[in-house]
């Protein structure tokens, strides 16, 4: 299977119901470093612009080093910010994930940016994309809507109130949960606690719902072990941990093992 197909093939497997999809998550606005996680068996990179520090410039360039790699690459925006959602589909992202999206008018919001007509108003310009995907004008506006998935993200009171009607919302392909945020809602500001069965049963919660509504589910994991709770939860794509978090617990392994050959 060529790179192009490979990437390209994201949206269908993802919105099969397969499930079992790990990606990366990455803030630090370098894009070699991206090319870098790329090359491991991530199925994905998710580029965090809302949190991390990446620019439209330096997030066009980390797409292109992830499709170099043969990995799809999605975009987690700053919330709100819909025009930049349309502008990194242009430069060829796989999908693009919207924080707070808490009513139906915000999933009808970023519908209009992410998906051309009918089912939103994304404006024609495409051009990083179409050099990405070989395909001609014509055949890239006639799969994109397909070929690009749009996620909501679920994490906030209003948001699960209102989840299954973000779900009914035509072009919304799936949701994105984030238990930290989450946490922090349901217990009021009391406690940052993402992994616990408080939080466990409102996840599963969200995954029937999904299946309800033959939408994805993704999520957020703290780490490797959590990840796969959460795959076996029935999450169809998980974070295993933030770039952050790899590269330092990366560091400290190696450091502990040299402290350990030095004093053996």
């Amino acid at each position: 299977m060529s790179i192009p197909t490979m990437i390209d093939s994201f949206a269908k497997r993802i919105t099969s119901g397969g499930g079992g999809l790990i990606s990366a998550w990455i803030g630090i606005p370098d894009p070699l470093f991206v090319n870098h996680l790329a090359q491991e068996a991530f199925d994905a990179v998710v580029l965090d612009m809302q949190h991390g520090v990446w620019g439209l410039g330096s997030a066009a360039v980390a797409i292109g080093q992830g499709r170099l790699a043969g990995k799809p690459v999605l975009a987690r925006i700053p919330v709100g910010d819909f025009a930049s959602a349309s502008r990194l589909l242009d430069s060829g992202a796989s999908g693009i994930i919207a924080p707070m999206i808490n009513s139906v008018s915000n999933a009808e919001a970023l519908v209009k940016a992410t998906k051309y007509p009918p089912l939103g108003e994304r404006s024609w310009g495409p051009t990083l994309a179409l050099n990405h995907t070989g395909l001609s004008a014509a055949d890239y506006l006639a799969s994109a809507n397909s070929q690009t998935v749009t996620i909501a993200m679920i994490e906030t009171r209003a948001a699960l109130d209102a989840a299954d009607e973000i779900m009914r919302v035509d072009g919304i392909d799936g949701i994105f949960v984030g238990p930290s945020d989450l946490s922090i809602a349901l217990s009021d500001g009391a406690k940052l606690a993402p992994d616990t069965a408080e939080i466990d049963g409102v996840l599963k919660h969200l995954i029937a719902r999904c299946r309800a509504h033959s939408k994805f589910a993704c999520v957020f994991g703290s780490n490797g072990e959590r990840a796969g709770e959460l795959l076996k939860m029935g999450f169809d794509l998980v974070i295993a941990g933030a770039d952050t978090q790899q590269l330092r617990a990366g560091a400290a392994s190696a450091i502990a093992a040299a402290r350990r050959v030095q004093a053996s």
